[in-house]
């Protein structure tokens, strides 16, 4: 049986249940009718990986270059993905 968190407030919070999955993948399940999507540890926490790498390379002044290549990554790129590694 899932190990379950129940969490409530009064008035505007509603119940959540937390069911821990399989892996690092867990189910939150507000407590309505309405169904709702898993919450994907795996994707969050590679998702974080990729933000504290940016940082890393903007702390080392490589932010801006393709770290295979060398190349600079243009400000498109990065606008369109600030945790872009490659042009």
């Amino acid at each position: 049986m899932p190990a379950t968190l129940q969490n409530e407030t009064r008035g505007q919070t509603p119940r959540l249940i937390v069911a821990a999955g399989e892996g690092r993948r867990a189910t939150v399940h507000r407590v309505t009718d309405a169904p709702h999507d898993p919450i994907d540890l795996d994707a969050i926490e590679r998702d974080l990986h990729d933000v504290e790498t940016a940082l890393n390379r903007l702390a080392d002044g490589t932010y801006w270059t393709d770290e295979i290549t060398g190349d600079p990554i243009s400000e498109d790129v990065l606008a369109g993905d600030p945790t872009a590694r490659r042009a």
